[in-house]
């Protein structure tokens, strides 16, 4: 989703403790970038299905995944900003080989990713024009493509990512606004649920529907030079931002679907995320939402598609060489899966799964790098962050593989 032009790089060396104006807009296009990738049309969809089925205990993960999301961003970003290096370098630096296996199995993530970002699209395709999500994904396959080669489009989609994100916070909170659940209650299960082991499941998934986001930041830091010990303060100051903005996001989202939920709103399972919009809000709320939903998936199309190919392009120079016409075919390859599969919620659905077993593997190699001075030279990474960390990667290594027989169940059985 960004080139390396000259315009867009930071000097490295040079610390950016009093950023200029256009470095405080590059450090809120990253974080706008990260909240809007990672509350996507996957967390979307996610959020109103699981919020459809386990009501007001829903919260409890929505409060969990605030506290993930800030263990998972603050290892992540500190140690590839700090190194200069990407996801896969640093995986190779800490056992030769890995990066391999760590950019290939990040690049598979991102195509249920982006499975995922072309369903979303083709549903708020539906949502606008009541056209079939078919003609939908092999549309915005169409128009990512054309998106990508157009001249300056990252610098667009940056701009489009700033605004997105005070659209999207703007339209949910109106609706969540409207139809506001009992907050006592809610508030009640934020903290004790009626049952936490049911909980799993929908916490692990949504925590994955987000952390392409998370990959797509981490990458970001590098391709404008926002890097080195020197740079940490700023490093911090992105991560916050955009941790702020998708937890304030998600928070509103929760809200807006519960509360039409706690009203006796039955959700439409072909659109779930889409329909909570219409019964809380009517249909301008309705078509504002579908707006937004395409225009959210497009943007994470072209910039998952982008990730997905920084991912392997230092590992294989014929993908370096040929770095734009990879990224085409990466978005007409899975729109066409996705024209194929034709299950667009599942597909969302899935996408989170698949990346929360990925992730434990991604964050333990960013771990392994905090003990490593020929990747992080003299910077001393907090201990209290090592082992939030350590205690997500065992977590989630442990849970994610025992909830694909309870995803089987509940949503192929």
């Amino acid at each position: 989703m960004t080139t390396h032009s000259s315009t867009a790089t930071i000097n490295a060396t040079a610390p950016i403790h009093n950023e200029t104006s256009w470095q405080k807009k590059a450090i809120l296009s990253v974080a706008f970038l990260m909240a809007t990738t990672s509350v996507g049309p996957g967390f979307l969809t996610q959020t109103a299905v699981f919020t459809n089925i386990y009501k007001v205990d829903m919260a409890f993960p929505v409060f969990a995944s605030m506290f993930i999301t800030f263990g998972i961003v603050m290892n992540l970003w500190r140690i590839v900003g700090v190194s200069g290096l990407r996801i896969q370098d640093i995986a190779n630096k800490v056992a030769p080989g890995m990066g391999y296996v760590v950019g290939v199995l990040l690049a598979l993530g991102a195509v249920a990713f982006n499975f995922g970002n072309v369903s979303g699209a083709a549903l708020g395709i539906n949502v606008l024009t009541g056209v079939d999500t078919t003609w939908g994904a092999l549309f915005t396959g169409l128009i990512g493509s054309l998106l990508f080669v157009v001249h300056n489009a990252s610098k667009r989609m940056d701009q489009m990512a700033r605004y997105l994100g005070l659209f999207m916070i703007v339209l949910i909170a109106y609706v969540a606004m409207t139809s506001l659940p009992p907050m006592g209650e809610t508030l009640s299960a934020a903290v004790m649920p009626s049952d936490f082991s049911n909980l799993l499941l929908p916490t692990l998934t949504i925590v994955g529907g987000a952390v392409g986001g998370y990959y797509t930041g981490a990458q970001r830091l590098v391709d404008i030079g926002l890097q080195g010990k020197e740079n940490v303060p700023s490093i911090k100051t992105a991560a916050w931002a955009g941790i702020s903005i998708a937890v304030v996001i998600r928070i509103l989202l929760f809200l807006a679907v519960f509360g039409v939920i706690s009203a006796g709103a039955v959700l439409d399972s072909s659109n779930p995320a889409a329909d909570a919009f219409r019964q809380g809000a009517g249909q301008t709320g309705y078509f504002i939402f579908g707006l937004v939903l395409f225009v959210a998936s497009i943007t994470s199309v072209v910039g998952n598609s982008y990730m997905a190919i920084s991912l392997i392009k230092t590992l294989f120079p014929i993908v370096a060489r040929n770095e734009k016409a990879w990224c085409v075919g990466f978005i007409l390859v899975t729109s066409l899966g996705t024209v194929t599969m034709n299950m667009p919620i599942l597909l969302l659905m899935l996408a989170g799964l698949v990346n929360s077993i990925i992730l434990p593997i991604v964050l333990g190699m960013v771990l392994a790098a905090t003990r490593r001075k020929d990747i992080i030279g003299e910077y001393k990474h907090p201990v209290y962050l090592t082992v939030i960390g350590a205690i997500i990667v065992v977590v989630m290594a442990a849970s994610s593989v025992t909830n694909i027989s309870n995803f089987i169940a509940k949503f192929m059985g």
